[in-house]
């Protein structure tokens, strides 16, 4: 028992010498919660840049490789979880989310920033922004290459989003993307390719950009996030289940059957140009709709270009649809989750779609 309150004495006071020093020196203080992806990865040699093992480096080694942060940050890290984005569950988006929302409330903590896996870092980003209720910067970022590759971006892509974490000039912007320079808002951000290091693009623009550790602001955003935002993760344990369906020349009803038969409390419908719906598959998503499962149409368009307008292509308050405006599936899938845990009116739904 002794030892145990030395070591949390010890811990306590290490805490609190980072925070003297920070206030001391004028820098502030960032937390970095690590969660693996291939910022995290490694490859066989310098050459390999798409060929590598994601996950596989560890938050203080990541820190370590950029003494430049000392300059710009009082900086400590934490292991939250070592796996590849893909793998990311809705069990892991409420942990991650409750871990930044406690710190967040921490006096000793300016800003917060999430390394993530590319594949879902824009899902997990609006996730954040939705549901964490601070005007603390919460930076998410990745890199397209690991930092074994000649041509790694980690690093620097890290070293930004300490920065703009930092920030007080990005306070209230709520949570935010930063790669290759950019700083994107997580609403808009989506990856558009994968194999470039400029792999991620928003439709109505970035927020700003880093230029040698100074942000330079261009927009905010408007939408309704964090302090803003009807969802707190603070009191949401669980999330219901949504699943997507993809649409295209010669679509049938299976997918949508599957997932409604298997207790999807909604569909994301990932139609053609203004979120269509194939004639064959209008009466089985009428049906679905009628057992009590939320029909919501999204667009496949790419970039986030897929603007859907409710009534046009389909007659959605004749069907008692509801439609993702100009959310991608993936983030529609997000918004109806947790719309879900506090509503199943339909226009309340769409009412949410529209101001998020």
């Amino acid at each position: 028992m002794r030892f145990c309150t030395l070591k949390l004495v010890a811990v306590l006071a290490s805490s609190l010498l980072i925070s003297v020093a920070a206030l001391a020196q004028g820098k502030p203080n960032v937390v970095i919660l690590a969660t693996g992806g291939t910022i995290a990865g490694a490859g066989a040699d310098a050459a390999s840049s798409a060929t590598y093992q994601a996950a596989k480096v560890p938050v203080d080694k990541l820190i370590a490789g950029i003494p430049d942060l000392k300059n710009v940050a009082e900086v400590r890290g934490e292991q939250v979880f070592q796996i590849a984005s893909e793998s990311f569950t809705n069990e892991h988006l409420l942990r991650l989310a409750k871990r930044v929302s406690a710190l967040s409330k921490q006096a000793d903590v300016d800003g917060i920033v999430v390394t993530h896996g590319t594949d879902t870092l824009e899902e997990t980003a609006y996730f954040l922004s939705l549901t964490v209720h601070t005007d603390k910067p919460i930076v998410v970022v990745g890199s397209m290459r690991p930092g074994t590759a000649m041509s790694a971006d980690g690093l620097l892509n890290l070293y930004n989003g300490v920065v703009v974490a930092g920030a007080k000039d990005a306070r209230g912007k709520g949570a935010m993307v930063v790669m290759n320079d950019q700083i994107d808002t997580a609403r808009d951000v989506v990856k558009a390719i994968n194999i470039k290091t400029e792999a991620f693009k928003s439709a109505w623009g970035p927020l700003g950009l880093v230029v040698e550790g100074k942000n330079y602001w261009f927009r905010a955003p408007v939408k309704r996030h964090t302090n803003g935002s009807e969802f707190d993760i603070d009191t949401i344990n669980s999330l219901p289940s949504v699943e997507i369906a993809y649409g295209s020349g010669n679509a049938n009803d299976t997918a949508y059957k599957a997932f409604a038969a298997a207790g999807a409390k909604a569909i994301i419908h990932v139609g053609t140009g203004n979120g269509s719906v194939a004639g064959q598959v209008v009466a089985s998503l009428q049906e679905i709709r009628k057992s009590g499962v939320h029909i919501i149409r999204s667009s496949r368009v790419m970039n986030q270009g897929g603007f859907v307008l409710r009534n046009a292509e389909q007659p959605d308050d004749k069907y008692d649809w509801v439609v993702a405006h100009d959310l991608n599936p993936q983030k529609a899938r997000i918004l109806a989750m947790l719309a879900l845990t506090k509503t199943n009116d339909t226009k309340e739904l769409q009412r949410i779609f529209w101001e998020y």
